[in-house]
């Protein structure tokens, strides 16, 4: 990587992403449906979430999901990184006490008729080695040390790729 920041040449399909383990308390389950103005009592109160929702504890919220994923790939792209589309399918939830284990490969690379270089990954979500949630993503990366895919806009910026 080039000073912290991934370049599509430092890209090969098949690439595995480094890990990261994030460790889950009711305050980081909390905070997540807060910041996310999820007012929602199963992201909040324990037992609203037992008795109501049947579940163990609160849970993560979509949204907050979401954002924990961006952050798993923007950590791997560097700064430049620059998310396109992003797909995910939640199968289970993430509790406190859980420890949340993103992985991801690279699926695809390439350029667009724009010159923007793109990077196709497959992501999953494991808790004590079970998929909780599975994800697609399209990023931009720059193909070269100028390049900043930030600063495509309007048709020079083709998150879909063409048919």
């Amino acid at each position: 990587m080039s000073e912290d920041q991934l370049l599509l040449g430092d890209v090969q399909v098949g690439q595995e992403l480094p890990e990261l383990a994030i460790e889950v308390t009711p305050t980081t389950v909390v905070l997540g449906a807060l910041a996310t103005r999820d007012w929602r009592p199963m992201h909040h109160d324990k037992d609203f979430a037992q008795e109501r929702n049947g579940t163990k504890h609160v849970f993560i919220n979509t949204p907050h999901n979401a954002a924990y994923f961006e952050r798993y790939i923007t950590d791997w792209t560097g700064p430049k990184g620059r998310l396109g589309k992003i797909q995910f399918r939640m199968s289970d939830s993430v509790f406190p006490g859980d420890t949340m284990v993103f992985h991801g490969k690279v699926e695809g690379t390439g350029t667009d008729e724009r010159g923007c270089g793109w990077v196709d990954l497959a992501i999953r979500l494991t808790v004590d080695d079970e998929v909780t949630t599975s994800c697609s993503a399209r990023i931009a990366v720059p193909t070269e040390p100028g390049d900043n895919p930030w600063k495509r806009k309007g048709s020079d910026w083709q998150p879909s790729p063409s048919s």
